[in-house]
């Protein structure tokens, strides 16, 4: 099945099989990628905030101290239950994959982390693509896609 959430264009390869020729992610290629994702970006390099399928993301960067964040609000805390918070730490541990359930500032957060210079074009695009399903999955699966871990 084609990922929804793919570029207009297809991207260079980050994961070529010489890791010396592959080319380490940073915020101009996050940049290009990003807008090749969506015609709807706001933001600088190393902070933006576009939509995706009427979904609006948000991605941070350190090139500093190598770390990315997808992110995209869900809810606000106070509309959660105890049922609900226990399963949504169910998800994270069987069905959110990549993308995780993660409350900050009083908000229900999708999110996914990743070191910036050892992630691929493939990698980023496909977790853009998590981190949408994840919320949008809030109340219904709570899935970020159609692989399921079983109870361990």
């Amino acid at each position: 099945m084609k990922n929804p959430f793919s570029p207009k264009r297809k991207p260079n390869s980050n994961s070529g099989s010489n890791s010396d020729a592959r080319r380490l992610m940073d915020n101009a290629r996050l940049d290009t990628l990003i807008r090749e994702l969506s015609g709807e970006v706001e933001g600088k390099l190393g902070y933006w905030q576009f939509a995706v399928k009427g979904r609006q993301l948000l991605v941070m960067t350190d090139e500093r101290y190598n770390r990315m964040r997808i992110m995209t609000p869900i809810t606000a805390q106070h509309q959660l239950n105890q049922d609900i918070l226990t399963t949504l730490l169910e998800a994270n541990y069987d069905r959110a994959l990549d993308a995780k359930y993660a409350l900050s500032n009083d908000t229900l957060w999708s999110v996914f982390t990743h070191p910036l210079k050892e992630l691929t074009d493939e990698q980023f695009i496909g977790c853009v693509g998590q981190v949408a399903t994840l919320a949008d999955n809030f109340g219904s699966s709570y899935a970020s896609g159609n692989l399921f871990f079983g109870g361990g």
